[in-house]
């Protein structure tokens, strides 16, 4: 099963504007950022002085361009919270309008002390305009009193433009001898009614190691087109061939300069059509026999950076090759191409899969003509390679059935035949699933266990008795994988509640 090359034409660029309902919140590959950074005191629970940020970035509906960070793992957009004391006991899971912290990215909230100064708390910028990367670094920081010898280790990221937030838990241990050892990753805006907290990451004692989540505000999409084109001449001006356009929205358009040409329908412009104001100008399409008009966003972009880090230069991440970089979404998450770094959503980062693999000399495992980093089963054994995750730590990477060195996902007699068969006749739904969870057995084997557990292997439920359907009702909303067992044969799905 192939990922199509999908086109999303009706997605905001330049500030993805519109009313962020909320957040949805996804594993991604674990991925460290690094740099030479500015140091930040860390008294114990303090908050820093005002901070400003490289670029504007809105939360919440709300555009800042300041932040506070705190010693004891978030950043708050509150500025009246500059210099002061940070809260530090909690025991309430989010939302709650009593959370101690509001209007917060919450990277990994807990307890900690590092006066002993045996790690930093520090933060920089890292990548190109526009698609630069506000980064803050808690690099070994001990734990509050007799939990000092337990240490966190996590990054909060800020993407411009997108407004995307990233956290990445490099090492964050745990301790309940102090405050329970209460942590908790999410968001929280200012009424503390409307939050949200990676799964299994709410109010509670977990430890995480070399873990990533995304958190994506869920945007209301504008009637905007966006031509995103490698500016050869970095001078900021190109031809865009508008015709592009018109293929893209699969309808007749007409091009204006100005809103006010596109309404008296005078003045038209070319298709091939070069921007006269530098690098960044907004056009005007009008639907033919209609008054309807579409916002054109054009950019002449510097193809030079590689704004995602993936090592795959930008001028090749234009998949379908028609000089729009901002229609190649290969995964259909709402990234470009170019300023993603997991290209096809298989958990593994792009820069991985841009190299030879070790099992052959090539960038395409199974020869199916589509690059593995585009390639969302890199061995062609018909199991997406997010499903080769055997040990449900998000990384495909580190799963190796047969032992020999080579990952299942690209090695497709990591699973016998028989696996697979089975594994194709039975299917769990709905999925996602709110209430229950269905389970559809077409083979003659009987299912003799199932169990559900968490994205860290947790234990979360056992079924004493088999039965065809489960209540999940009782689940906190996240990622789970479920293990049916069938005789000798183990098989394991995923599944999410909501």
């Amino acid at each position: 099963m192939k990922q199509k090359y999908i086109l999303l034409a009706l997605v905001a660029f330049f500030s993805f504007k519109g009313v962020s309902q909320s957040y949805t919140v996804n594993p991604i590959p674990f991925q460290q950022y690094s740099g030479s950074l500015a140091v930040l005191a860390t008294v114990d629970d303090i908050n820093s002085q005002l901070i400003t940020l490289p670029f504007n970035f809105e939360f919440y509906e709300e555009t800042y361009n300041q932040v506070v960070i705190s010693t004891n793992g978030y950043i708050d957009f509150r500025a009246s919270s500059a210099g002061l004391g940070s809260p530090w006991s909690f025991n309430q899971t989010i939302p709650n309008v009593n959370f101690p912290v509001k209007n917060s990215i919450l990277g990994a909230f807990h307890d900690m002390n590092n006066s002993n100064a045996q790690g930093s708390i520090t933060y920089g910028v890292s990548g190109n305009a526009p698609y630069r990367k506000f980064v803050v670094f808690y690099n070994n920081n001990s734990h509050f009193g007799s939990c000092s010898t337990s240490k966190s280790s996590f990054q909060m990221i800020l993407n411009e433009t997108t407004n995307i937030i990233d956290v990445q838990l490099i090492d964050k241990q745990a301790c309940t001898a102090w405050n329970n050892g209460n942590c908790v990753t999410g968001l929280i805006n200012l009424a503390g009614n409307d939050a949200i907290a990676a799964p299994n990451r709410n109010t509670s004692s977990w430890s995480a190691f070399h873990e990533g989540w995304r958190f994506k505000p869920q945007t209301v999409l504008n009637s905007v087109y966006n031509f995103v084109k490698c500016d050869a001449g970095v001078d900021g001006f190109e031809e865009f061939n508008l015709a592009v356009v018109q293929n893209d929205l699969n309808a007749g358009l007409d091009f204006y300069a100005t809103q006010a040409d596109a309404d008296s329908m005078t003045n038209p412009l070319p298709l091939n059509f070069t921007n006269t104001t530098a690098y960044i100008q907004t056009i005007y399409g009008r639907i033919l026999g209609t008054t309807a008009t579409i916002n054109v966003n054009l950019a002449a972009l510097s193809c030079e950076f590689d704004y995602d880090f993936d090592g795959v230069p930008t001028a090749n991440e234009d998949v379908n090759q028609d000089t729009n970089l901002a229609n190649d979404d290969t995964d259909a998450d709402g990234l470009y191409n170019f300023a993603d770094n997991d290209d096809d959503g298989d958990l593994v980062l792009t820069s991985e899969e841009y190299v030879f693999p070790r099992n052959t000399n090539s960038l395409d495992s199974d020869g199916d003509s589509i690059p593995n980093y585009l390639d969302n089963d890199d061995d062609g054994d018909g199991i997406l390679t997010i499903n080769e995750d055997a040990n449900g730590n998000y990384n495909p990477m580190d799963d190796d059935a047969d032992g020999d060195g080579i990952p299942n996902f690209l090695e497709n007699s990591a699973l016998s035949n028989q696996d697979f068969a089975l594994k194709n006749n039975i299917s769990i739904f709905p999925n996602p699933a709110s209430n229950i969870l269905n389970i559809e057995n077409k083979t003659n084997e009987q299912i003799t266990a199932i169990s559900i557990y968490s994205v860290k292997g947790d234990l979360i439920k056992e079924l004493k008795s088999v039965s065809n359907s489960i209540s999940v009702s009782e689940l906190q909303n996240g990622v789970y994988f479920v293990k049916i067992e069938m005789n000798k044969n183990v098989l394991n799905y995923k599944f999410v509640k909501n």
